[in-house]
């Protein structure tokens, strides 16, 4: 009886220093994002082995950043740093230089065909990505990939986190179609702060208009919003939507002069906090399509 007891307490003994072996194995991979945007979409594939910080925090604007001591701390403990790149983060080099960071950052926009933008006679690449979520399918795929081959233990989590959120971008392209194809395509026209939004028009027809180009950190020249007010009357542009990121005046003075109507505030390239109605990409990308719609759809007779 003695000896039975005794084998009881070994056995539970053994299972328990194993799974105080794995748990002391496993790491938890301390990692930061540029913005928000990315920040959730590194956590969602890195699930529960990963820590991650936002640099642009909340209702933030990645244009125009300017990064703390703190920032540059973080940084330089991180395991791994992400960005999305193409112009977008002009700072984020810089902070890398100055923080210490020993790592290579991953450019997680690579591979990614960029959408061409001309303004006063100078072509540049569109930076604002993921509102396409097409685009952020690569995205996945290269955080998928650098998360692997910093943790190669974890490496089927992450691949089974990457094809589940693979499906839930799929998703929605899906519920964006669904919402904007029955609109006629002369209704698809929207007023904006700055040209933040040309993947998203690009994939679902929408033609969007604004004052300011691919940068918040832009200027606006009184000739250029003279045509554009032209332009929304001619083109007879009904709605006209603040970005939570940006100053909002230029656009409200345009819309005043020209009768167009607010339709709410877009995300353009931050999430809103944990309580507001954009914490996640998933829940800003279908936000915005849902104000879009709503201003879009022509009214019944």
């Amino acid at each position: 009886m003695k000896d039975a007891s005794f084998r009881i307490a070994f056995s539970a003994l053994m299972i328990w220093g194993a799974m105080a072996t794995s748990s002391a194995s496993a790491k938890t991979l301390n990692v930061v994002a540029s913005f928000s945007v990315l920040a959730d979409v590194v956590q969602q594939i890195g699930g529960s082995h990963v820590r991650v910080k936002s640099l642009v925090g909340p209702d933030g604007d990645p244009h125009q950043f300017e990064p703390s001591p703190d920032d540059a701390r973080n940084l330089k403990d991180a395991d791994l740093a992400f960005f999305s790149g193409e112009g977008l983060e002009r700072w984020f080099e810089k902070l890398v230089t100055a923080s210490g960071y020993q790592g290579t950052p991953v450019i997680v926009s690579t591979g990614i065909k960029l959408r061409e933008r001309q303004r006063n006679s100078r072509t540049s690449d569109d930076p604002h990505i993921w509102n396409s979520p097409l685009n952020v399918l690569v995205w996945v795929a290269n955080i998928e990939k650098a998360l692997s081959a910093a943790d190669p233990e974890a490496a089927d989590d992450f691949k089974d986190n990457a094809a589940r959120y693979s499906r839930e971008l799929r998703d929605l392209d899906g519920y964006a179609h669904a919402r904007i194809d029955p609109i006629p395509p002369q209704q698809r026209k929207i007023l904006t702060s700055h040209d933040a939004f040309g993947y998203l028009g690009r994939d679902y027809g929408i033609t969007f208009l604004s004052p300011l180009g691919l940068s918040t950190e832009t200027e606006a020249s009184a000739s250029g919003v003279a045509r554009l007010i032209d332009q929304v009357r001619a083109e007879h542009v009904k709605f006209y939507f603040i970005e939570t990121s940006n100053d909002p005046r230029l656009v409200q003075q345009i819309a005043n002069a020209t009768g167009a109507q607010p339709g709410g505030k877009l995300y353009a390239e931050a999430l809103s906090r944990p309580d507001g109605p954009a914490p996640t990409y998933a829940r800003m990308f279908r936000h915005n399509i849902d104000l879009l719609a709503k201003a879009m759809v022509p009214p019944s007779n």
